[in-house]
């Protein structure tokens, strides 16, 4: 029986330069990998995954949150990420 995991293998949680903490990439990944569900609509209430719960902000963001059956949500990489690197998105639901 398969075990549930919050989050991918290649990704960990840690203190974010941007804003407290952040997911980062244990390892490199590559452009067009959808890590996971970041969010999921139930009625019409919107709830993050704990994979959504740490995505932060950026401008120029490496990751984009695709939307799947209009009802959920998740993490695809829009170029190669770096170990080490944080992976962001132009935040979409929420006011920055």
């Amino acid at each position: 029986m398969p075990m549930y995991k919050p989050l991918p293998e290649s990704l960990t949680i840690k203190e974010s330069g941007i804003d407290g903490l952040g997911l980062f990439a244990k390892e490199g990944i590559g452009q067009g990998t959808n890590l996971g569900m970041t969010h999921l609509k139930i009625k019409d209430e919107i709830f993050r995954t704990p994979l959504g719960g740490f995505i932060n902000h950026s401008n120029d963001a490496n990751c984009v949150k695709v939307e799947f059956n209009n009802d959920r949500w998740h993490l695809i990489t829009l170029r190669n990420i770096k170990e080490g690197e944080e992976l962001t998105v132009s935040y979409t639901f929420y006011n920055v």
